[in-house]
């Protein structure tokens, strides 16, 4: 299965990208797919790339913006609208029962946003009739989670607990601190979802380093999925060894947990693969001794290199690119869209910085059947690049969500939008 999933994109192509602002929806995509056919995606352990096969470079995209009524671009028989728009670094949703959408807005500086939006489509159309600032002067708000009468929110510094009323368009009681969370350091955001039995909550916790280059000891709670009682009480660490798992979904019929996970910097274009891996409690998946299994980073040194963790190390099941920062995931389990993408995962991708060619940008898809992967992930929503050569793109793609009547929403927090992508049968 690992083998059929991971198999190589060999070709390289001689990339030009000179899409303007009049490009056509064809040309976006065509510059997309361009642009990322040099994503190596390894089939076995021995075929990745060798750490500085290529040099380690800098290349961070410039934001265009979208401009005369652009969007991204769907397959054939889907609709790409506008959800929102105007917002301000909108990240991660959250839709609960009722169909309201929550939209956690922050950066990496944490000076815009801080707070949560609510979208409520009172005639259930698919679209919001009502934009409410549900919580404000938040400390890098991301993950939600709404359990019986209580709303949760994972600032970068500590896991919050609101009283929640679903009639309610804002919150002004209290917040009560339930579980203080590491912050700052290279990952900031803070993840959370809950289990079927909805008795306890898992938090995503990214490294504070690349590879623990400042010292292991600068990584306690760090690169690890926690797990707690809905108090806050009994924190284990779930599974470790997890760079920075950001978006964590369980495999529908199933009772499996999987995870988005952004792999290490700076050991060149093509190396190591940004991964979907399904979870295992108490699995270790190398960070920072090993990448994708078993492959030891060579930056650690010998004296700190842990030969009995990297032997551990579990092998990601999906590999999703170099550098793409896959940090969105969704299992789609509405009827909206066509069988194929029934039970199946779409993943964003935020988009490349240490890469020479742009990677990511996009929301792509992969197929599951029977609780596990069917088949290779295939591009979604593309046309976020506007100019490969020049490095500009129109927009980055964060979060997915999969709303009330089955369309999906994508958060852009390069664009300042939320996209919606429909089906019409």
């Amino acid at each position: 299965m690992r083998s059929f999933l991971l198999s190589a994109i060999a070709s390289s192509f001689l990339i030009c990208s000179c899409n303007s602002n009049e490009s056509t929806s064809e040309e976006k995509a065509e510059a997309d797919s361009t642009a990322n056919a040099q994503q190596t995606v390894a089939n076995n352990l021995d075929s990745l790339p060798k750490p500085y096969a290529t040099k380690s470079v800098t290349n961070r995209a410039d934001v265009t913006g979208w401009k005369n009524n652009q969007t991204p671009v769907a397959p054939s028989g889907f609709t790409v609208s506008e959800f929102a728009d105007n917002l301000q670094s909108p990240r991660w949703m959250y839709v609960a029962s009722n169909g309201d959408v929550f939209v956690a807005q922050a950066d990496r500086e944490g000076k815009n946003g801080n707070n949560i939006l609510l979208f409520r489509d009172k005639n259930k159309d698919g679209l919001p009739e009502s934009k409410t600032v549900y919580l404000q002067n938040l400390n890098q708000p991301f993950g939600m989670l709404i359990i019986n009468n209580k709303f949760y929110v994972a600032n970068t510094d500590a896991l919050l607990e609101y009283p929640y009323d679903p009639a309610a368009t804002s919150i002004t009681a209290p917040s009560k601190q339930l579980v203080a969370l590491p912050e700052k350091g290279r990952h900031w955001t803070r993840n959370i979802i809950t289990n079927a039995a909805k008795n306890k909550i898992y938090i995503s916790v990214g490294s504070s380093s690349n590879v623990a280059e400042d010292g292991i000891d600068k990584e306690n709670r760090r690169a690890n999925i926690l797990e707690v009682n809905l108090d806050g009480s009994n924190e284990k660490i779930y599974a470790s060894g997890l760079r920075n798992p950001v978006g964590m979904g369980w495999a529908p019929g199933t009772g499996t947990l999987w995870a988005a996970v952004n792999e290490r910097d700076e050991l060149g274009d093509d190396v190591p693969p940004d991964y979907l891996t399904s979870v295992r409690e108490g699995g270790f998946y190398g960070w920072p001794y090993s990448y994708f299994g078993q492959n030891p980073d060579p930056r650690i040194d010998s004296a700190k290199q842990r030969p009995d963790l990297v032997k551990s190390a579990i092998v990601p099941d999906v590999a999703l690119g170099t550098h793409t920062a896959s940090l969105g995931l969704v299992f789609y389990t509405g009827d909206n869209f066509p069988a194929s993408y029934h039970n199946g995962a779409f993943v964003a991708q935020h988009g490349s910085w240490n890469r020479s060619h742009l990677a990511g940008y996009k929301v792509i898809f992969v197929p599951f059947g029977n609780g596990k992967p069917s088949g290779k992930p295939e591009d979604f929503l593309t046309g976020f690049i506007a100019n490969e050569e020049k490095s500009e793109v129109y927009g980055r793609p964060v979060g997915v969500a999969q709303a009330a009547d089955g369309s999906l929403l994508v958060t852009d927090d390069g664009g300042n939008k939320i996209w919606r992508v429909s089906y019409k049968k």
